[in-house]
């Protein structure tokens, strides 16, 4: 009785949260995507391997994963996937560990929002898309 209104307002809160969660990958990817030589080159000296390939799935995971599930496509699989993708991208990208002072704290907020964001799409894993979606059934 106490949670009706969540209830009843379920499908729509589900909507609102898969937007949510998916305006930072969104916004993000479409950057990378439109700056793709940019995007490469910083991969390239931040040392990441195969920065041309990095790069491509940086796009892929964080602009085309993240308007399927903002359209509510194939939601729980892909919320797992984004899940994992954002844990590597916070321990390769955001490794606060082996930094000093004002980079290590950036980065170590940084490293945490990820950590958020991924149980954020773990909830969004468990409970699925909502009926607004392209999964509805």
């Amino acid at each position: 009785m106490r949670y009706t209104l969540f209830e009843r307002r379920k499908d729509e809160l589900i909507l609102l949260a898969r937007v949510l969660l998916m305006v930072l990958f969104v916004v993000f990817g479409w950057n990378k995507l439109t700056g793709f030589a940019g995007t490469v080159a910083y991969m390239a000296s931040d040392g990441v391997p195969l920065p041309t390939v990095s790069a491509i799935i940086a796009v892929v995971m964080e602009f085309f994963v993240g308007i399927a599930i903002v359209i509510g496509f194939c939601t729980r699989p892909l919320a797992l996937l984004l899940a994992l993708y954002t844990l590597a991208t916070a321990v390769i990208g955001h490794h606060y560990w082996t930094m000093l002072d004002g980079e290590r704290m950036a980065n170590m907020i940084n490293f945490y929002k990820n950590i958020s964001i991924v149980g954020g799409l773990l909830l969004l894993c468990v409970t699925g898309p909502g009926k607004y979606s392209v999964d509805r059934k």
